[in-house]
């Protein structure tokens, strides 16, 4: 599926291609949470996306990868909200993946 199957689709923030020099999160099995925030989003229109979430005060950033039988879902470590939005901010900007 592409832009012009969903003309009226309105679309997220994507993650740019990597380019050159960039930090390496470390991606781990996700923790279970009883409840889960997602304050921000890139669009689910690629294979991989990625979802801005806090939980118990802290934020982290969970990525999904699509796949055919069901999708692959890692989660960084916890971070304080604060640091949580500068790491997505770097993410949204290349500098990290």
């Amino acid at each position: 599926m592409n832009d012009l199957d969903e003309p009226d689709r309105l679309h997220s923030a994507h993650v740019p291609i990597r380019r050159g020099y960039f930090r390496k999160l470390e991606w781990w099995k996700p923790t279970p949470a009883r409840r889960v925030l997602v304050l921000a989003w890139t669009c689910d229109c690629q294979a991989r996306f990625y979802e801005l979430c806090q939980s118990g005060g802290l934020a982290f950033i969970r990525r999904t990868v699509q796949k055919d039988e069901e999708p692959e879902i890692a989660e960084t470590h916890r971070w304080s909200v604060r640091q949580g939005w500068a790491t997505w901010f770097d993410l949204l900007t290349g500098e990290v993946r």
